[in-house]
């Protein structure tokens, strides 16, 4: 599903260069689900942008379902996205004032589907996140743990290979990641592959494998 081979990324920074990742080897199969840790600092974060095709690396070679990705454009790399990838961030990103059911049907607009389907595919994603009775609720309407259900819901109805999660557990108390953490267990039961990107290593004992990540190289995979 995912081959990195020998993947760098430099910054300039006025007259400095940060080298945010150094040779980075790593392989992720298809269904699997993994945890990608390390400190503040050692790339992990800008190896999850490469992952999910919000930056190209320096150099190196990215491979996305045997498909080189790693010279693509703005374009390209928005079409990749939309269509492979689905993501959940740890602030959940939903529009305040739009209901459950409308944050989870807008990436399907993108997609140019259809307004009936696009309904019947969003309040499906609802349903399968526990939220088939909250799809009018705004965000204030919602406690954080829903919140980041919608925002799961939202990264599945676009049917993607891939669920790339950053801190996903991060914002909430310990029985709302707790459900959260449920969600992702069963989509890997399921088959998805699902990558959690983390700084606790009870989420990460949670997954099949621990990628650690330090001073821009991995260190265990």
């Amino acid at each position: 599903m995912i081959e990195l081979k020998n993947i760098t990324k430099t910054y300039q920074m006025g007259t400095q260069f940060v080298h945010a990742l150094r040779g980075v080897d790593l392989v992720i199969g298809e269904g699997e689900f993994v945890a990608i840790m390390g400190p503040s600092g050692s790339g992990k974060s800008t190896l999850m942008n490469i992952i999910g095709c919000l930056d190209v690396p320096t150099d190196g070679l990215y491979k996305l379902g045997g498909v080189d990705v790693s010279n693509l454009n703005d374009d390209e790399q928005a079409k990749i996205r939309n269509q492979r990838i689905g993501f959940v961030f740890q602030q959940f990103n939903l529009l305040a004032r739009t209901t459950a059911l409308r944050q989870v049907m807008l990436p399907l607009m993108y997609q140019g589907v259809g307004r009936t389907e696009r309904s019947e595919r969003a309040h499906k994603a609802l349903a399968s996140v526990g939220l088939g009775d909250r799809t009018d609720h705004r965000p204030d309407e919602l406690s954080g743990g829903q919140q980041q259900r919608v925002s799961i819901a939202r990264a599945l109805v676009t049917q993607p290979n891939i669920i790339l999660a950053d801190e996903p557990t991060g914002a909430l108390d310990s029985k709302s990641g707790e459900d959260v953490m449920n969600i992702f267990k069963q989509l890997h039961a399921d088959g998805q592959t699902v990558i959690l990107i983390t700084h606790d290593p009870e989420v990460a004992a949670q997954t099949g494998r621990t990628i650690w990540i330090r001073d821009g190289v991995i260190v265990e995979k």
